[in-house]
């Protein structure tokens, strides 16, 4: 055995990275499968901020993407059909089996799929979570095939990766807001966060002193326990496990689309085959590995490089006074910073979108959309959704914020049309397909029922209705 390859390799590491890859096409999979559900309607040729036109209007400042010389609806499926299949065969394991070459081929080639998209996307594609699967599906594309040992700088890579996760989520919850501090935020954040989950209620109505404590611990888990990651087994390993026990509390508690999954998927890069052996004595993951081959080692090096080049700007960032959060410092959506959730609401409101057959006036019959992952009907238990991400819903909570970003009236106008596309994101069409003669958008306050009022009433929400945000509003024009 050369000597470069006892340094670079990591023998003991078989198992974190069968599932670091197989995950991490998963996640990207699922991301694959939601731009053919959803992309169309919202950003293709009819949608609400149609990419053919934001290209025109930026250019090249859009960043790399396939689609700037040409994009059309079926070109989208096309991508997206693609990359979902090639993510499907790493699932299964496939491109593994082969040379080294051929998952990194394969990897690269969903990244650069992915990349296409995001850099289109717009708002809509502006979530922490879509650079963070770039740039893990970018870093687990240099792990390698089981014909060679996995690759000891990649799974550094993917360490530094999970550190700035949580330690960046951490610092900006400590500067972003109060609540954080004081240890009150759950107090608020499983009631208002942006789409909650069927147990988000339970969550919610916990001991204030257990909510205090629960504040302490992500503190302890994103500050201190992340430092631990780049010390020696069986401490990293350990370290790991936390986190992944963690992130598993926050996909229990509510809907983060593919954040918490994908942090969780990645954790288990730093967790040793010797902790599955423990568990499991009878699994040996003793395997004979031929030896890496020079080039591929080459390449893993110069990468890796690469990415700690590219790092740099989120280092400095993690200890910047004015630390920025969910921010790309490179068009490749590499190296980038991450957090979430620096402040907390602590009231929800909800923007309900309605229509009408009739004439404005006393006697109209007002019918609500119903959307499917964000509250509305107050009877409704929430629903669990992620790791897919409903991106429509999700922006009706930067809504009821006061941010628009420009897709809403144009959304309201497609319902006026009965337009089919955005029907389908929707979970009901009070109309049947007809076009209502009106639409509007009032904000209602909601919170959870207690205890008492569930007994009572069966609500899973208790809402006060508090303004107008759109009046009645129809078509000027109808539009065949």
């Amino acid at each position: 055995m050369e000597w470069w390859t006892g340094v670079l390799t990591a023998e003991d590491y078989e198992v974190g990275r069968q599932i670091v890859q197989r995950g991490v096409a998963a996640v990207y999979l699922i991301a694959f499968l939601s731009a053919v559900a959803q992309f169309p309607a919202l950003l293709g040729e009819k949608g609400l901020m149609p990419v053919p036109v934001f290209l025109e209007r930026a250019g090249k400042r859009a960043g790399p993407s396939l689609f700037h010389r040409h994009y059309s609806d079926r070109l989208l499926l096309t991508v997206a059909w693609a990359g979902a299949a090639v993510s499907a065969l790493l699932v299964l394991g496939l491109p593994q089996a082969g040379p080294p070459w051929v998952p990194l081929v394969a990897f690269l080639t969903i990244w650069w799929l992915y990349t296409s998209i995001v850099n289109v996307g717009q708002t809509f594609y502006g979530f922490g979570w879509e650079s963070l699967l770039l740039e893990a599906g970018f870093i687990v594309a240099f792990l390698g095939s089981e014909e060679v040992a996995p690759p000891f700088l990649v799974l550094l890579m993917i360490r530094w990766l999970v550190f700035r996760l949580e330690f960046g989520a951490g610092m900006i919850k400590m500067r972003g807001d109060r609540s954080w501090r004081d240890l009150t935020a759950l107090y608020y954040h499983h009631e208002t966060q942006p789409m909650p989950n069927p147990a988000s209620r339970f969550f919610h109505l916990l001991p204030k002193p257990l909510h205090r404590i629960e504040v302490a611990g992500n503190h302890v888990t994103q500050l201190a326990v992340p430092f631990l990651l780049f010390t020696p087994q069986p401490v990293a390993g350990f370290a790991a496990l936390v986190m992944i026990i963690t992130q598993g509390w926050l996909v229990l508690s509510g809907n983060f689309a593919w954040l918490n999954t994908l942090t969780i998927i990645l954790a288990f890069g730093a967790v040793p085959d010797a902790f599955y052996e423990a568990v499991f004595p009878a699994l040996d993951m003793s395997g004979a590995y031929t030896p890496t081959p020079l080039w591929f080692t080459v390449v893993v090096v110069l990468a890796m490089l690469l990415l700690a080049y590219l790092s740099w700007p989120s280092l400095v960032n993690l200890f910047a006074r004015r630390q920025l959060m969910n921010a790309s410092f490179n068009r490749w959506h590499l190296g980038n910073a991450y957090g979430a959730f620096g402040s907390v609401t602590q009231a929800r409101y909800e923007v309900i979108v309605e229509g009408t057959l009739d004439d404005v006036g006393p006697g109209a019959q007002w019918r609500e959309y119903e959307f499917k992952g964000k509250p509305g009907d107050p009877s409704r238990m929430p629903r669990q959704f992620a790791p897919y991400h409903l991106r429509l819903d999700w922006m009706m909570w930067f809504l009821a914020l006061g941010s628009d970003g420009g897709w809403f009236t144009p959304f309201l106008v497609r319902l006026l049309r009965a337009d089919p596309l955005i029907l389908k994101l929707l979970r009901k069409n009070p109309f049947d397909g007809a076009r209502p003669r009106y639409v509007r958008a009032r904000i209602f306050l909601y919170r959870f029922a207690t205890r008492e009022e569930k007994r009572q009433t069966g609500l899973w929400w208790i809402r006060e209705p508090q303004g107008m945000l759109v009046h009645p509003a129809s078509l000027r024009a109808e539009v065949p």
